[in-house]
Formats: C-alpha cells, structure tokens, sequence
C-alpha cells in the first residue's frame, strides 16, 4: 500500500500542504507558518509536534510561498568586479568562493556569482539588487572608486566586504593584517643581509595594495626605502613580470623583492631567471598570499600566509547574521597573517 493510500493526510497530493502538517501536528495553521519560517511566538511543545508533523509527512515549505510572507529570497550574490579571465587565473578568487560557500553550506540559502565588468554590467546590478532579488551580498576586490559599496550603502541591503574602502570604512567587512604581513616579509629580507630590497605593488586604488606597501616602507624604520625600488603593478602575473623588468632597468644590482601578491612573485622570477639571476642566491623573491602558487614555484616560494578561506567563511557567517538581525551594527574583523619561509629567501 503506498504512503498517500495508508494517510489521508497526503491522500490525493503529491505534495503535502501546511494544512496537512497542521492536521498531523493538532495546531493551527498560524502556528505551522510560524515554526516554517523560524518566527517566534511559538511553545517549544508546539514547535516540535510540528516538526514531527512536517518529518513524518515530507512536507516542503513552499519557497515562492515563503518569499511572499517574509519577503525573504534564500540567495546571497557574491559580487566580483574583475574580468573572468582573473577569476581563473588567481588562487585567491577560488579561496573565497570555497569559504563563502562553506559558510553556506548548513542554510538554505543559494549563491550567486556575479561578475561585474563594465559599466552596463553595472548598472543591471544596480536595477537587480534594487529589485531586492537577494537577502544580502558580498563584494570581494574592493577598489577605492568602486560605486558597489555605496550603492549597497544606499539600498540598506546587508552587506560584507572582503576588503575596505580606507579604513574609514562605513560597511562590514573582513581583510587580512595586510600592512603586518608585508612589514614581516620585508623585516625577513632585511634580516637575512639583504640591501636593496624591492617591492612591486598592487593597484594602489585598493586598500589591501596600499596597506602592503605602507608596511614595506614601515619595514625600513625610520631608513626611507629608495622610491626606485617601488614598481606599481595590477596582482596579475604579467603585472609582475613587467614591473621587474622596470626594477631591474632602474636598479640592477637589487638582491631582493618583496611582490604584494604570489601571482606577481612568479612573473617576477620568471624574469629574473630570463636575466640570468638566481632565486635566492642572486636575489631573494617573497610573496604574498601563501597560495598553490607559492608551493610550486621553482624554487618553493617564501609568502605571507593570509586565511583566504576563513575570510570567506567570516564574510558569510556576518553576513547571515545581518540578514536575521536587521539594524545589527556593521562589524570590521581583521585576520592575522603569517610569514611562510621557503626556499626562496
């Protein structure tokens, strides 16, 4: 005898309603709406002769239903301004979305990846947040002149940034000690004897590229670093090759570089190997990240070690948080780093 056959609660339907489950529970319907949508208000002895109810009958809340009650969605957008092509190529971009998702991963709330390019691929963002088609968002590789952030600002929509702005930042948000990590690398080059050391940078419209390059200047003490030795870059792996080839023109007798990311430090050695210098006995190389990329360089890569997955995990876990507790106060985490020593330092 089937299911339907032997309870004329589900007999008929192949879905069993909230009337079915309120029936089975002996409450009444209010009651089973409340316990579904997690609003209080309701005995604990009612709560679970209802969730017996709902366990016993397979009932599935109805979401389109529930959307309309509570004028929830069930979706995160975790929002990316960067080209494709980046997404792929940079370890750091696939380390969030695996935190991110683990911080999801006991709700059920879906995520959406969202990349944003262009300015029209901006604006269709604008129109589809202030559609209010996600609970919330999260917006990774923050640039200074970003309008995303005060766009979310303006919508009241629950927010968390992996990055700031400046550390004036309104939003919640979660980042690495960017300027300590960067201070720890070039204090381990300093210390193994080496002289002249170089830095090459990322975008200096983020904050993250900022804060690197403040602690590789604080690494000098009150002994100013050579602004020669200073190579502007974009994080990427041809960014980086390009910006040794400009410290090696300016400065061919440097003998160590400290790059704001791992991508950069392996364009860069690849150009001191083509120039005939060794890592490390010629020139030292440190990067930052400790990412995949830094444990197969040739030699392994010395890098700054930053939590990229549990800054992913944070992210969600605040940003869950401000979803269930409207008018919760935005909440700035910092993240420590750690020096990684390998071989080639």
């Amino acid at each position: 005898m089937s299911r339907a056959e032997k309870d004329p609660e589900v007999r008929g339907s192949a879905r069993p309603t909230l009337e079915a489950v309120a029936a089975r529970a002996g409450v009444g319907r209010g009651t089973v709406s409340r316990v579904v949508n997690g609003s209080a208000g309701v005995s604990a002895r009612a709560r679970a002769a209802v969730e017996k109810a709902i366990a016993e009958l397979g009932y599935v809340p109805n979401r389109a239903a529930r959307t309309l009650v509570t004028s929830r969605t069930d979706a995160v957008a975790l929002v990316i301004p960067e080209a494709e092509t980046r997404l792929v190529a940079e370890p750091y971009f696939s380390d969030t979305i695996r935190g991110v998702t683990a911080g999801l991963a006991d709700t059920d709330m879906q995520l959406l990846l969202i990349l944003v390019r262009t300015a029209k691929e901006r604006e269709r963002l604008a129109a589809y947040l202030s559609a209010q088609r996600v609970d919330g968002v999260l917006l990774v590789s923050v640039h200074e002149d970003d309008p995303l952030p005060t766009l979310l600002e303006t919508l009241d929509l629950p927010a968390v940034l992996g990055g700031r702005r400046s550390d004036r930042e309104p939003l919640s948000y979660v980042h690495a000690d960017n300027a300590s990590g960067a201070r720890a690398a070039v204090e381990h080059l300093l210390g193994r004897g080496r002289r002249a050391v170089a830095t090459i940078t990322g975008p200096l419209d983020m904050e993250v590229a900022r804060a690197r390059l403040d602690g590789y200047r604080a690494a000098h003490g009150a002994a100013r670093p050579d602004e020669a030795l200073v190579a502007h870059a974009d994080f990427t792996e041809e960014g980086g090759a390009r910006a040794m080839r400009e410290l090696l023109e300016r400065r061919p007798g440097l003998d160590a570089v400290f790059a704001a990311s791992d991508v950069m430090a392996a364009g860069a050695m690849q150009v001191l190997r083509e120039a005939g210098l060794r890592v490390p006995r010629d020139v030292a190389v440190v990067g930052f990240d400790d990412s995949i990329v830094a444990r197969h360089t040739d030699p392994p890569m010395t890098s700054v070690r930053q939590p990229i997955e549990e800054m992913g995990r944070t992210m969600a876990h605040m940003l869950l948080d401000e979803i269930a507790h409207p008018g919760l106060p935005h909440r700035h985490v910092a993240l420590a780093t750690e020096l990684v020593v390998r071989e080639s330092s």
